[in-house]
């Protein structure tokens, strides 16, 4: 068996090939997409700043503006003649000695070369003697420095500056710099195509009703479509296929014929009625099958090239529910997100923090082990986690209950409490 680090990065670089030769991302498609609707797209283009930010000087503070050759040192007075407030500048010319009243974010008078705060003045003691439409004195309290205050034009970000790059991933943090910059919409990369489909006799869709004892409903497509819900892709459901070798060859051929990747759950194990491995071998290739973790020993990543320009590429998750989750989660999703174009700064990180464990768990060595937990943080707040009991792959209600997985290194034996622990927060926690 493959270790999960190693299938990690095999998948990765496969990816790496993918977006350089078998489908480069300077040839893919693009759509035009408005910027309220474009956080999560990857973007196809590069941000040029159209002008230059601030647009010219402003002040960083509420104060005054002086011009340039006053006098700044402690007990010297100013002549105020003006105003500038954010939206409404002051256009007149100030000499050595005078300044104007101004707000933040309001422009500094080309005259004018510090801003000195409100609170360094003495503002406040003759505010109610004076007529602020009136030219008035004032007196400062400390001595100033030359430049003070002022955000200087363009020293952010100056025009025609690149701000964001192919590949960037928009969030929303993005979309404030590009609203600033009075970016309407973007070109992004045309999603990908993923089809999903489940397999196995006893599976019943949700909705349906169950007729007999042996059928259970399918919660893994559900499932696995909320988990990469957020990734900019198209999904096609190929909904449930049956325990039989002809079907499943005709809807894989059928989904590889229209989809980019194709995902599937259950069916790829080595039971007489698991028949995926056989049919991607038949109409490709597996590239890894088996991996030492638990859940999820049984996956396969593999791709399909027969009669297709180029490969689809295909990833086999196991049929418990808990297998599935684990399985996207470390393979499937940063997968999507590369090969969606999105680059490594862009990928999804996967957030690893310690703990101390609250309870004794079981493990034997041979694989790495993901179990779910509950993290919280004491009164000193300190991280501490507790491991649920009976951990096997179909408890579906423990996952639900838990917020993370301990995740047990491969070698590792039983941990006993008091010890600490890697731990990983469900990321739908924290977005």
């Amino acid at each position: 068996m493959i270790t999960m680090e190693a299938l990690q990065s095999a998948i990765k670089q496969r990816i790496e090939n993918y977006n350089n030769n078998d489908f480069p991302l300077h040839v893919r498609a693009t759509n035009t997409c408005e910027l309220l609707n474009s956080c999560n797209q990857v973007l196809a283009q590069d941000i040029v700043s159209p002008f230059d930010v601030p647009r010219q000087n402003v002040s960083a503070m509420d104060g005054y503006a002086i011009s340039q050759g006053s006098e700044l040192t402690q007990d010297s007075s100013i002549d105020i003649i003006g105003e500038s407030q954010a939206g409404c500048a002051y256009t007149g010319h100030l000499t050595a000695g005078q300044g104007v009243r101004i707000f933040t974010g309001a422009v500094v008078p080309d005259s004018c070369d510090t801003v000195i705060m409100q609170e360094n003045t003495n503002f406040a003691e003759i505010r109610d003697t004076i007529d602020k439409s009136q030219p008035y004195a004032i007196t400062l309290k400390q001595t100033a420095q030359t430049d003070s205050n002022i955000r200087k034009q363009g020293e952010e970000i100056e025009s025609g500056e690149a701000v964001l790059a192919v590949g960037k991933r928009i969030n929303p943090a993005d979309i404030s710099l590009l609203a600033n910059l009075g970016v309407s919409e973007v070109r992004v990369f045309q999603p990908l195509v993923v089809g999903v489909l489940a397999t196995g006799d006893e599976l019943v869709a949700i909705g349906k009703e169950l007729t007999s004892l042996a059928q259970i409903y399918n919660s893994n497509t559900p499932t696995l479509k909320s988990l990469l819900s957020d990734i900019p892709i198209s999904i096609r459901d190929y909904g449930i296929i049956p325990d039989d070798l002809a079907q499943t060859t005709a809807a894989v051929n059928t989904a590889m014929q229209d989809c980019d990747v194709l995902i599937s759950t259950a069916g790829v194990s080595v039971g007489d009625y698991d028949f995926l491995t056989n049919v991607i071998e038949a109409l490709g290739q597996i590239n890894h099958y088996k991996v030492a973790m638990k859940p999820g020993k049984p996956f396969v990543f593999g791709e399909l090239n027969q009669g297709l320009d180029k490969p689809v590429l295909y990833f086999g998750l196991p049929g418990n529910p808990l297998s599935t989750v684990v399985g996207a989660l470390q393979f499937v999703i940063p997968a999507l997100w590369q090969m969606s174009g999105a680059g490594v700064a862009e990928q999804p990180m996967v957030l690893n923090v310690k703990a101390t464990l609250t309870n004794d768990v079981k493990k034997s060595p041979g694989r790495k082990d993901f179990q779910r937990g509950f993290l919280s943080q004491n009164e000193a707040g300190d991280y501490q986690v507790e491991c649920f009991s009976g951990q096997q792959s179909h408890r579906i209600k423990q996952l639900s209950r838990a917020n993370c997985f301990v995740v047990l290194d491969k070698d590792s034996g039983s941990v006993s409490a008091n010890n600490m622990v890697t731990v990983q927060p469900f990321p739908w926690l924290y977005r």
